[in-house]
């Protein structure tokens, strides 16, 4: 009886402190009623957003400090050291120091990451990238926050809890993790038509990309380039990897969550490791100030690209990772970036989502890492810091003198402010001017023309890869409501699209009007980027007793075009052949997996028993499933004729070296056959 009382008495507890949303009044933590949840408080329809916004600030203080110590978003990184070049000097258009002098090298730190998952997420689930950079500039931190996708879902930063809330694990049962297959997420979409271009975009294939070295970054938002004359311009920010931009397939990113949940990683530091440095060129959008409104969108709009045949992407560096971390914590994870971090001749936009984030970055750094995380090693400027801030949790600094203060006499004023001609920082003085208001601005209200865009740029095989991705996400979701609604708003898109996905999952077609865009950007499909061997991996099956001489010559001639073969028998050790030529194993067929390499190579051997014949042919047809090229040498062969396909596109089957090298080589630089769809 005892027991029973204690029970209802630790139940009247609980139920006294729960909150049941359902059906109520929004508030503030204070008590005050909220009448606007989605819009910041902003300096007219287009203006900046407002200190004084203390409903903004509360909500998304709060957001800031629900996940403590891990970020609340990017949680999954891994990062690199690097260096910034530059290639001309950018002094028509900015005054920032590390874009004047090609001959300076600008020491970089790079953060790759996940959005959704959290540090025990798979490396391969579908999910935007981050592509957050950190320049060491003499004249102080320079910090680039991007992501491998050119816009964003939401356009004002208040908004931003509420899409994290959705993307993450539902709160009763914390299902899914890292995943955006699931109600909450797609109610979300469904009911933020804001969102509908970037939801095309995470069900193409730039959300499941082939490796960090191989997709692109873009700074999305709208910055400011100002030069030493006070000429602005509104400039956007693309990272463009020198590998191409290239992706798994859904099928394989799935199983290499489970063959190696650390693949993307594994593939950065193994790279660099080696040498191969991954390399990316940084260009710039410019547009003159005077033309900030010739366009059919606004360029302010974070879920809105600038197409790159309107406003093209001028290359003007390179950046090249050549450093691992010695420390994941204390780099990768102490780093603290940040959009505010800005230097002398870049400065921001009335961008509402950019705006939101200068707020939220400072608070989130502060919570996660503590109020002194500039003065970690990996977050501490290259020049000199002097100011009179004090004290706080973990204070590394140690400051000299009584005076702490400014003005001052007793210290003769110092540290000493500098002037805007001397070197000191100004804020660019654009007009600002409007009534206070929650409002979305007109220009903003566009939803569907951008999301058309990106489908009319597709190739057959992209359009096809993001029907299966609209199809498996939503068959996820248990809704039928949700289902309907998402439906629905394809449809507002293309109506081709709308129709595929209804009749996948017995939802109706929607009657409504699909957007009239006819336009389509070459820049945006992955099937015109580059094409190169450089780098990928080759699984390469040998049996005792293979033929050495030309397995050799091969193998070289791999090497030579930057392939890196991979030696895969049935067991670790060593694999002989004749003529002397014994061959290291990297991968056993237990250890090993067809999905970890970008194609296979079979060479065979005289003496391979019933497992060898097995497990190559349970590797050749995984391969042959993804469209990955295949080679066979003269005993590799009749595996691939039991198969029955010899003769299939990116089947290499060619008795000369020579000729069989060269042609290998070839399809492994194309890296996917569709033709065998």
């Amino acid at each position: 009886m005892k027991k029973d009382e204690d029970e209802n008495k630790k139940i009247k507890q609980l139920e006294s402190v729960s909150r049941d949303n359902y059906g109520k009044e929004m508030t503030a933590n204070e008590g005050v009623k909220i009448s606007d949840d989605e819009n910041s408080l902003q300096a007219g329809d287009r203006g900046p957003t407002l200190l004084e916004d203390f409903l903004m600030s509360e909500k998304v203080a709060h957001f800031d400090r629900e996940r403590i110590p891990e970020r609340v978003v990017h949680a999954r990184g891994f990062g690199a050291h690097g260096v910034f070049e530059l290639y001309e000097s950018q002094e028509e258009l900015t005054m920032a120091n590390f874009l004047q002098d090609p001959a300076v090298k600008t020491p970089v730190f790079v953060r790759f990451s996940q959005v959704v998952g959290s540090k025990g997420a798979n490396e391969t689930n579908r999910d935007v990238r981050g592509f957050a950079v950190k320049f060491y500039t003499e004249d102080g931190n320079f910090d680039l926050i991007g992501i491998n996708i050119p816009i964003f879902f939401i356009q004002d930063g208040i908004k931003f809890p509420d899409l994290i809330h959705a993307v993450k694990p539902e709160p009763h049962n914390a299902i899914p993790q890292g995943q955006t297959a699931h109600d909450t997420f797609w109610d979300f979409i469904s009911n933020n038509p804001e969102s509908a271009a970037n939801a095309m975009w995470i069900m193409s294939d730039r959300a499941i990309p082939r490796s960090f070295r191989m997709m692109e970054g873009f700074g999305v938002h709208t910055f400011r380039l100002v030069n030493k004359s006070g000429k602005s311009r509104f400039v956007k920010f693309h990272w463009k990897p020198k590998l191409g931009v290239h992706s798994l397939i859904w099928d394989e990113a799935q199983k290499l969550g489970g063959a190696d949940p650390d693949y993307h990683r594994r593939d950065l530091w193994e790279n660099i490791n080696a040498g191969n440095f991954p390399e990316f060129e940084l260009g710039i959008q410019v547009l003159e100030e005077d033309d900030e409104f010739k366009f059919d969108f606004d360029i302010l709009d974070a879920t809105k690209l600038w197409p790159e045949e309107d406003v093209p992407v001028k290359i003007i560096g390179k950046m090249t990772l050549n450093r691992n971390v010695e420390n994941v914590f204390a780099e990768t994870e102490q780093i603290a970036l940040h959009p505010g971090n800005i230097v002398r001749g870049i400065d921001f936009s009335n961008d509402p989502l950019l705006q939101g984030r200068l707020f939220s970055y400072t608070d989130a750094q502060m919570a996660r890492v503590g109020v002194n995380y500039q003065q970690l090693p990996i977050n501490r400027p290259i020049c000199p810091v002097h100011n009179n801030q004090r004290d706080g949790a973990s204070r590394y600094v140690i400051d000299k003198g009584k005076v702490a203060y400014h003005n001052n006499s007793l210290a003769n004023n110092s540290p000493n402010t500098v002037p805007g001609t001397k070197g000191g920082f100004v804020t660019y003085p654009s007009t600002v001017e409007g009534q206070k208001t929650r409002k979305t601005a007109p220009s903003f209200k566009d939803h569907f023309s951008q999301a058309r865009l990106f489908w009319n740029s597709m190739s057959s095989i992209e359009k096809s890869h993001i029907i299966h991705g609209f199809c498996f996400e939503l068959g996820k979701v248990k809704s039928v409501s949700v289902r309907q609604q998402a439906v629905n708003m394809l449809g507002r898109i293309s109506t081709e699209l709308a129709v595929l996905v209804a009749r996948e999952l017995e939802v109706d077609a929607p009657n409504v009007q699909e957007s009239q865009v006819t336009k389509s950007s070459a820049a945006l499909s992955m099937a015109n980027t580059k094409f190169l061997p450089n780098t990928l991996r080759v699984g390469v099956i040998v049996g005792e007793g293979f033929d050495g001489q030309s397995t050799q010559y091969i193998l070289d001639q791999l090497i030579q075009v930057g392939l890196q073969p991979v030696i895969i028998s049935a067991r670790i050790g060593t694999v002989k052949g004749n003529f002397g030529v014994e061959l290291k194993v990297d991968d056993s067929f237990l250890t090993g997996s067809s999905l970890l390499y970008d194609g296979l190579y079979i060479i065979g051997g005289r003496e391979e028993d019933d497992y060898t014949l097995f497990k190559t042919k349970t590797f050749v047809v995984e391969t042959y499933n993804h469209f990955k090229p295949i080679g066979a040498s003269q005993d590799g062969v009749a595996i691939l004729q039991s198969l029955g396909i010899i003769g299939a596109p990116g089947v290499i089957i060619e008795h000369n070296p020579t000729l069989f090298a060269n042609k290998f080589i070839d399809a492994m630089a194309k890296q996917r056959f569709w033709e065998r769809v």
